[in-house]
């Protein structure tokens, strides 16, 4: 059954002026995993493999949120580490949501059963990810 869905689009240029600002809160946004992943054969690559990424945790937080509908975020929002949400991806970079810290844990206790699915674009001036939320019984 779906729980939840959540989508964003990012604009990757403004997106990639808010990256390059000194002491800007996207410095602390993505691991270390993340920004290997998303590096690319330009910095232009680069940002829009990144913007892709935020949209994406964006997403994330859209699609527990509809599955929370009617009660109390388990995270105040300005509390949220967004470096927790890690986007992930195997040989055939075929991304993942990995959840860490207290966002695993309100994840764990809130939707138990969940399974997240993910999927990152990226074109010209946008970027844009689609998350679902699936609750997986039986699995």
């Amino acid at each position: 059954m779906i729980l939840g869905v959540g989508t964003d689009l990012v604009h990757i240029p403004g997106f990639g002026e808010q990256l390059a600002q000194e002491g800007s809160t996207f410095s602390a946004v993505f691991t270390d995993r993340e920004r290997r992943d998303a590096a690319g054969p330009t910095p232009q690559a680069t940002t829009a493999s990144l913007a892709a990424r935020w949209a994406a945790k964006e997403s994330f937080i859209k699609a527990w949120s509809q599955a929370l509908w009617g009660t109390a975020p388990p995270i105040e929002p300005d509390r949220v580490k967004w470096s927790e949400i890690e986007i992930v991806r195997d040989r055939w970079h075929r991304p993942r949501i990995r959840l860490i810290g207290e966002v695993a844990a309100a994840v764990a206790q809130t939707c138990p059963q969940a399974r997240w699915h993910v999927s990152l674009s990226h074109d010209g001036d946008y970027a844009q990810a689609t998350v679902v939320l699936e609750e997986a019984v039986g699995n």
